[in-house]
C-alpha cells in the first residue's frame, strides 16, 4: 500500500497537474484496499480470495463543464498522460453552471477526531486465524441439529485507507477495517431444502462477535424455514424483525434525496417540518458513532459531517443534500447520502412485541420487490412466520405486502429495544397495524 502522506503528497501533485493544463477546479481521491475471503466447507477450506486494489479517481472541472475519470496506474509518467487527456476532453462538455466544488467553508476544520474505525492490528491477523474462525463456526453449527445438511462457513475482513484533495483546500484522510464472520445452513424439509444464514461484524478484530452466536445464528435462521407455507389474503399486522426493517426506511430515504427532490422524483416533496409519519418514528443520523460501519469526519464531497435529527417524533426534519443537486435548489449542503442510522427506541423485546400481536406475521425477510421514490407505493416479497393470539404459529414464504409508503408508516404501532448491532442502520424491530399481505 502507499502510504497516507505518500498518497496526499501524489493527490496534490495531481491537482496542479491538472490545473496547469487548464481546470479551472479539481477533486483527487486516491485509495488503497486489502481483503480477504475465506469459506469452509466439510472442515477444508473451499476458497482463499485475497486482493490488494489502488485506484485513483479524477474530477474535473473546467468553466463549469464537469467529467469524472479513474485509473490504477499511480506512476506519475503515465497518469501525466491520463491528466492531459481528462483535461482536454472535458473542454469539449456542455457547461452546467452548478458544476463547482464546495465552498470550502463547509468543509471540517478538525480532523483529528478518533472515531475508532480502524484497527492498527489488522496487520498482524493471521492467516491460520482466518481459517481457524470459519472451522469453528462450521464446527459449531453441525452441533446444533441433526437436520442439518451442509454448511458453509465463512470469515472476511478488509482495510482501506484513502485520501481526498481538492484544488479550493481541501485535505481528508480515512482509514478503516472491518471483520465479518458467519455462516450459510442448509436444512432438511421433505423435498425441500430451506436455508439460512448469519453474519456479525465489528471494526476490530478482537470484538468479533461469539462464534457460536453466529453458528447459532445460521443454523435457526434455517430451521425456522422448515414448513414453510402461504397464508391467504388480507389484512394482517406487520411486526418486521429488527434486521430487515431498513428495507422499509429506505423508501423515506431514497425520497429525502436532493436528487430526488430536483427531479421531481420525492413523494416527500414539500414535506419539510410536516408529519410523514407515526410520532413513534424518530431517525437520527449519526456519523460520529464510536466504530460504526458508517462512521466518518467528512463525506464523498468532503462536506463537514454532523449528527442531525432526520425525523423527529414523526416529522420530516431534513433533507439529505449534496453539493451539485443542493447548488440546483438553491439549498445548503449538508450530506447528500446517510451514515450510522439509530432510532428512538422503545422498551419492548421482540418475544414481547410477538404477545401483543392477535394476527400478524412477523417479517423477517423481504424478498425482491420494487418501490417508487415519486409515488411512495411498494411492493415486497415477504418471509417470515404467522403470529396468532401472540404465539408463532408457523413459517410462510412467497407472499407479498404492498401499500404506500407514508400510509404504511402512519401504522406504526410500537418500536422494540433491539437494535441491530451488524449494520450501518441499528433498527430495532417495529410493529404496524393492519397491512395489506397477499398470499393464496
Amino acid at each position: 500500500m502507499i502510504k497516507s502522506n505518500n498518497k496526499t503528497e501524489l493527490a496534490q501533485w495531481v491537482v496542479e497537474m491538472a490545473t496547469s493544463y487548464g481546470a479551472s477546479e479539481v477533486a483527487v481521491t486516491i485509495s488503497n484496499s486489502s481483503s480477504v475471503d475465506i469459506e469452509v466447507r466439510q472442515n477444508k477450506v473451499e476458497t482463499i480470495q485475497e486482493s490488494t486494489q489502488n485506484g485513483l479517481s479524477l474530477q474535473l472541472y473546467c468553466n463549469h463543464k464537469y467529467s469524472s475519470h479513474s485509473t490504477n496506474n499511480l506512476t506519475k509518467s503515465e497518469l501525466q498522460k491520463f491528466i492531459q487527456n481528462a483535461v482536454d476532453a472535458t473542454k469539449y462538455l456542455t457547461a452546467d453552471v452548478y458544476r463547482r466544488l464546495p465552498n470550502p467553508k463547509y468543509y471540517p476544520l478538525d480532523m483529528n477526531e478518533d472515531l475508532k474505525i480502524n484497527d492498527d492490528s489488522y496487520a498482524q491477523v493471521l492467516p491460520q486465524q482466518r481459517v481457524a474462525i470459519a472451522k469453528a463456526i462450521e464446527e459449531e453449527a453441525l452441533l446444533q441439529s441433526d437436520s442439518i445438511l451442509s454448511v458453509t462457513s465463512g470469515y472476511s475482513d478488509s482495510r482501506t485507507e484513502m485520501v481526498r484533495v481538492h484544488s479550493n483546500g481541501f485535505v481528508g484522510e480515512k482509514c478503516g477495517t472491518s471483520f465479518w464472520a458467519g455462516a450459510q445452513v442448509t436444512v432438511k424439509d421433505g423435498d425441500s431444502r430451506p436455508e439460512g444464514s448469519f453474519w456479525g461484524g465489528h471494526r476490530f478484530f478482537q470484538q468479533l462477535p461469539p462464534l457460536a452466536h453466529l453458528a447459532q445464528g445460521a443454523v435457526t435462521s434455517a430451521l425456522r424455514k422448515v414448513g414453510q407455507s402461504k397464508l391467504p389474503s388480507g389484512k394482517y399486522d406487520m411486526l418486521v424483525e429488527n434486521k430487515v426493517v431498513p428495507r422499509l426506511v429506505s423508501m423515506l430515504f431514497s425520497a429525502m434525496s436532493a436528487r430526488a427532490l430536483q427531479q421531481k422524483s420525492s413523494f416527500l416533496d414539500g414535506k419539510l417540518n410536516q408529519l410523514i409519519a407515526s410520532p413513534l418514528l424518530t431517525i437520527v443520523d449519526n456519523p460520529l458513532l464510536p466504530s460504526g460501519f458508517g462512521s466518518r469526519l467528512f463525506d464523498g464531497e468532503g462536506l463537514k459531517t454532523q449528527k442531525r435529527t432526520m425525523i423527529e417524533n414523526g416529522v420530516l426534519k431534513q433533507y439529505y443534500i449534496d453539493n451539485y443537486y443542493g447548488a440546483k435548489l438553491g439549498m445548503t449542503p449538508n450530506g447528500g447520502s446517510a451514515s450510522n442510522i439509530e432510532f428512538q427506541l422503545g422498551n419492548s423485546t421482540q418475544d414481547e412485541m410477538i404477545k401483543m400481536v392477535q394476527n400478524g406475521i412477523l417479517v423477517t425477510a423481504f424478498n425482491g420487490g420494487n418501490a417508487n421514490a415519486t409515488t411512495g407505493d411498494f411492493s415486497f416479497g415477504v418471509s417470515g412466520f404467522l403470529i396468532q393470539n401472540g404465539v408463532l404459529i408457523k413459517p410462510i414464504h412467497e407472499m407479498n405486502t404492498s401499500g404506500q409508503a407514508l400510509q404504511l408508516w402512519e401504522r406504526l404501532v410500537q418500536v422494540g429495544n433491539n437494535p441491530y448491532p451488524y449494520a450501518s442502520a441499528l433498527s430495532p424491530s417495529m410493529l404496524f397495524e393492519g397491512v395489506d399481505f397477499s398470499g393464496v
